[in-house]
């Protein structure tokens, strides 16, 4: 996708005024001793009205954090509890950043602008409040390899270096330190709600349902649903729906997150907050992304139900303001409605239209088993298939055994992008990510970084966007 996009109008509104005196408290960026732009994201600027900016401007928005116009007068540090690999911490909070500001996005979304790295705030307890300068590239190849593959991801909107040299324990150090702005749909977490109720604050807990519905809203629950008209019991449901889209893009996108806890889950299904995230070198089930994921908690094939997890805590959270019996039954929903975003979504990479409940798992099942047999890597995989499937490659093997006879059955799509006529696929392994970081920390050369973002969004165009649950596919031009 081009960056040089029809700019929005920005259009300020910081609804979250309304429940700011007790969601979050007013803090201060920390005063850094530089403000370098090193990475401006245009298109997502585009979207919000924000593409203008001088670098002037933006290192003064965005590195010095000066209000922006007609938004919120100070930073509002969150306030979240959590489940961190499965243990109760109430110890958390916005640590390291902030809700900068909110406005309005092209398609009328209610948009926000959090930040990493902006110094210490109330929650921040034996932190620094800081961001290495290693970790804001990393968000930016992990929001922009997800958003190309049709995960629903925050936009890495902004990264400043800020001249401070970090000590870190993971990692070489002394390190170069930057400050991160994320352009996201909400930062209400799971972990929000979970601490109203640690508190009782059940008057501010229906306060934040109806803020979500009014702000994040999505279908109503089916209708046989019990006591579908009730606040919590809707959001629980979009909740739900939401959250198992999200683990079917993943487990599609070959994506381990490493951190699913639920102050990382919002609640509009939206992927953010990268930390030691990787995709897989092969279709491995057990391949964990945390080097402290000690059990595999979170390992790549316990993601979907580490996010059902998740979702019950959240059901735990709203039984102040609902039954246990319709949080129940919307908790039910998941399963039915993961194994269907896995078909949907799995079908739409293989570039193939769906053909139902009948033949669509099958197929899923062989191409992770040719995929598992054939030690292939997952993006390298996918990537042959289409050629195979559209005439643009050489190796047919792929279409090879039961998955190649099955897939022959389904329709192509008529895509003929030239990315698929590439010599090979665009992937996002360690060893490039820690290529492209290389470039960075010795020479100073950002040209790799800037030659992937590129790169990974011509693929983006390539894939065209994810079918939504109605089947409705928006597929790229050729």
């Amino acid at each position: 996708m081009s960056d040089n996009l029809q700019a929005a109008i920005y259009k300020p509104d910081p609804k979250i005024e309304a429940l700011a005196e007790w969601l979050g408290a007013e803090v201060e960026a920390a005063d850094f001793p530089e403000t370098q732009i090193r990475f401006r994201n245009v298109r997502a600027a585009s979207s919000v009205g924000l593409s203008h900016l001088s670098d002037e401007q933006w290192a003064q928005h965005f590195g010095r954090f000066q209000p922006l116009e007609g938004n919120l007068p100070a930073p509002l540090a969150l306030k979240y509890h959590g489940h961190q690999f499965r243990v109760y911490n109430p110890e958390i909070g916005d640590g390291r950043g902030f809700l900068f500001a909110q406005m309005r996005g092209a398609d009328g979304r209610l948009m926000d602008l959090g930040t990493k790295g902006t110094g210490t705030t109330p929650f921040s307890r034996a932190g620094d409040g800081r961001l290495t300068l290693k970790g804001g590239v990393r968000e930016i190849l992990a929001t922009e390899m997800l958003e190309a593959l049709g995960v629903n991801t925050s936009k890495t909107f902004s990264i400043i270096e800020t001249g401070e040299q970090l000590e870190r324990g993971d990692e070489p150090s002394p390190t170069r330190s930057a400050v991160m702005v994320r352009l996201s749909h909400s930062h209400i977490r799971i972990g929000t709600f979970q601490r109203l109720m640690a508190y009782e604050e059940a008057d501010h807990m229906e306060a934040l349902v109806a803020y979500c519905l009014q702000h994040f809203p999505g279908p109503p629950p089916p209708q046989d649903a019990p006591d579908r008209d009730n606040p919590a019991v809707i959001l629980l449901h979009n909740v739900v729906e939401r959250l198992a889209d999200l683990a079917a893009s993943y487990m599609v996108a070959g994506f381990v997150h490493g951190v699913l806890n639920t102050d990382n889950m919002n609640v509009t299904g939206e992927s953010f907050d990268y930390g030691p995230w990787r995709w897989l070198p092969e279709w491995e089930p057990g391949f964990t992304a945390a080097y402290f994921d000690h059990a595999g908690l979170y390992a790549f094939g316990r993601q979907p139900e580490a996010l059902h997890w998740n979702c019950g805590q959240l059901a735990v959270a709203l039984r102040p303001l609902a039954d246990s019996k319709p949080l129940i039954a919307a908790m039910e929903r998941y399963g039915p409605l993961y194994m269907k975003a896995v078909a949907r979504r799995w079908c739409w990479r293989l570039g193939v239209e769906e053909r139902g409940d009948q033949h669509d798992p099958q197929l899923v099942a062989l191409c992770e088993k040719a995929m598992r047999e054939g030690k292939v890597q997952p993006d390298t995989f996918f990537f042959k298939v289409r050629q195979a499937m559209i005439g643009t490659g050489n190796d047919q093997s792929p279409l090879d055994g039961e998955f190649g006879e099955l897939l022959s059955t389904y329709s192509p799509f008529d895509n003929k992008h030239p990315y698929w006529r590439d010599e090979s696929p665009q992937s996002m392994l360690i060893e490039e990510v820690e290529a492209i970081w290389s470039a960075i920390d010795q020479d100073d050369d950002w040209g790799p970084l800037n030659k992937k973002v590129i790169a990974i969004r011509r693929m983006g165009e390539a894939h065209g966007t994810p079918p939504s649950p109605d089947g409705h596919i928006l597929q790229s031009v050729s």
